[in-house]
């Protein structure tokens, strides 16, 4: 079975995924950790975000994998790497480039294929598995969300700025939702659930619970 899991930043689209995919033992497919690898390997290469070409030439180089819920970018860890300010301000950018889409996809596909998977972004449901046999799409306010990370970020830093977060946030929601290549949709087939005052677990239930009901409906 394959669970693709959709909705904006701070929606807890990552946190939940986790523990459903440890509850049924699936494998978990990070894509948003996907873009933020790419986004670094530009960024510390300096390479330009705008300079298509070249951006193309290190895609053909580039491998990323997941081993044991961390991801590895041309065989190094980059876990922690990847939740700086500076990706995350980039990352947007990087992940409407339609090559960019091509090759992760593919990858996202590829690993997918291997296992009962639940994967989790912003066009798992619409472009990368519409076939999905369960489909959730994680929402929340602006406010909540910004919250969520900042919480997440202040233990790191302690300089973090929760009115800058809901700015930046509002700013990705409107880029992924306005982009060209696989906006940010909610699938007409998802069900939508606000989590803005659910807890993880209540949420986590919710979708156990939507998933065992599809697999005693296909063992009928």
């Amino acid at each position: 079975m394959i669970i693709a899991i959709d909705g904006p930043a701070g929606a807890g689209k990552s946190t939940i995924a986790k523990k459903v995919a440890d509850s049924l033992g699936y494998i978990y497919i990070d894509t948003g950790a996907m873009y933020r690898a790419f986004t670094y390997e530009l960024l510390t290469s300096s390479i330009s975000l705008s300079d298509i070409e070249e951006i193309t030439k290190v895609l053909e180089k580039t491998d990323i994998e997941f081993k044991n819920n961390e991801i590895f970018l041309n065989n190094l860890n980059v876990t922690n790497e990847i939740r700086s300010k500076n990706v995350t301000a980039n990352v947007s950018v990087v992940s409407a480039i339609p090559q960019v889409r091509e090759k992760l996809v593919y990858l996202q596909r590829k690993i997918a294929s291997e296992s009962n998977s639940i994967l989790d972004g912003r066009d798992i449901g619409t472009v990368v598995f519409p076939d999905a046999e369960l489909k959730i799409f994680l929402t929340a306010s602006v406010k909540i969300r910004a919250l969520r990370r900042y919480n997440e970020l202040i233990a790191k830093d302690k300089n973090i700025d929760i009115n800058e977060i809901e700015i930046e946030i509002e700013k990705r929601d409107k880029l992924d939702s306005s982009r060209e290549t696989s906006p940010l949709i909610k699938a007409t087939d998802a069900i939508e659930i606000d989590t803005s005052n659910l807890s993880i677990d209540e949420v986590v239930n919710t979708i156990l619970k939507l998933a065992e009901e599809i697999c005693e409906n296909e063992s009928l």
